[in-house]
């Protein structure tokens, strides 16, 4: 069974602000998931950290996602 795009960005989120997240109506994480998607489609640093850890480069492509919205 496979997770849709915002099941997978929460899941690369800390608790914290998964928590925060998952309180937002869904097609603000809707959006924010595919801001995600992109991100890690597209910077070719998180390539080689994928390479090396999938949920690693997740993770970081989360952190900087919501590090645009706050920032």
């Amino acid at each position: 069974m496979s997770m849709d795009s915002v099941e997978r960005f929460l899941t690369a989120l800390d608790p914290d602000h998964r928590e925060a997240v998952s309180a937002k109506p869904h097609e603000e994480q809707q959006r924010l998931a595919d801001a995600w998607e992109r991100e890690l489609a597209d910077d070719t640093e998180l390539d080689t950290l994928d390479e090396l850890s999938p949920p690693a480069a997740e993770a970081e492509a989360a952190r900087r996602v919501l590090g645009l919205e706050t920032g």
